[in-house]
């Protein structure tokens, strides 16, 4: 099995690549894990211009020779690259599986938008530089060779359409040739480093939204690293969702295991698919 990274927001520190590549070999060493030279690039916020990003993505996407893309951090700028390349891909991008999750989520969105039935959100190498982070990158590893049920969120089977975003990710697509057809999926929702009131608009922002609303409901992830609102907010992330949920008609279906930790599971988009050969 072949796995290629690219980074389509922000640069890659090659510490990370390394012990990403290193880890890999030890769990599965017939797995040919290869990291694109674009994610080491700088121009400015991004990893490489635009235009470098783009062309990275669609050298690994339409690759027949590749059965997945992961994407190496979030940052910035997948929407940017997804503007450019959508309308590009080939028949091979459309067989591939695609994982990051973060602002890695413009780029899943419009995948799926198209009809690429193997998207999902997950752990990222950028994980690494977390505590623990090796946790998170095995998770990811036995997703993408096994499609290993123990690395899915709880929720996640094969009689349920799902997916899962940032919140502040998925409220800057709505509205936008991104926007994923989300009608009978159970949405899953996580967020971090966003003070409670910005988290409390967003959510007004999605469940406001008609297509939005014809989701069958709602599981909120973990909402970390929360900055501290003078004066307090006064509720918490689940009030806010149950809030917006009751608001909206939308169902609250509870807490999905999602986050900007280590913790994180996966979550395929639409339906989950077992691999039928799997491949160490």
């Amino acid at each position: 099995m072949r796995i290629a990274i690219v980074a389509p927001g922000s640069r890659l520190d090659p510490a990370i690549a390394d012990r990403t590549l290193k880890l890999a070999q030890s769990l599965y060493p017939a797995l040919a894990l290869g990291f694109h030279p674009q994610c080491f690039r700088s121009s400015g916020h991004f990893a490489g211009t635009d235009e470098e990003r783009a062309a990275a993505f669609l050298d690994v996407a339409n690759d027949d020779a590749i059965d997945a893309v992961w994407f190496a951090r979030g940052g910035y700028g997948a929407g940017r690259v997804a503007l450019r390349v959508l309308n590009r891909l080939n028949d091979a991008a459309a067989r591939k599986t695609y994982l990051g999750y973060s602002d890695a989520g413009a780029l899943l969105a419009g995948l799926y938008t198209r009809g690429f039935q193997n998207v999902a959100h997950g752990p990222m190498p950028a994980d690494l530089n977390r505590e623990g982070g090796e946790e998170a990158i095995e998770r990811s590893l036995a997703y993408l060779v096994t499609r290993d049920p123990a690395s899915l969120e709880p929720a996640v089977s094969p009689q349920i359409s799902a997916a899962a975003f940032n919140i502040t990710i998925l409220s800057h697509l709505i509205g936008t040739p991104l926007q994923p057809d989300l009608a009978g999926h159970v949405l899953m929702l996580e967020e971090v480093s966003e003070y409670m009131y910005r988290i409390d608009r967003a959510l007004l922002h999605i469940t406001s939204n008609p297509l939005i609303r014809g989701v069958a409901g709602i599981r909120l992830g973990r909402c970390s690293a929360v900055p501290p609102n003078d004066p307090d907010f006064g509720q918490t992330e689940e009030d806010i969702a149950r809030h917006w949920c009751e608001t909206s008609g939308i169902p609250y279906l509870g807490r999905a295991d999602i986050g900007h930790d280590v913790a994180n599971k996966v979550v395929p988009f639409g339906r989950f698919r077992p691999r039928p050969n799997t491949v160490a």
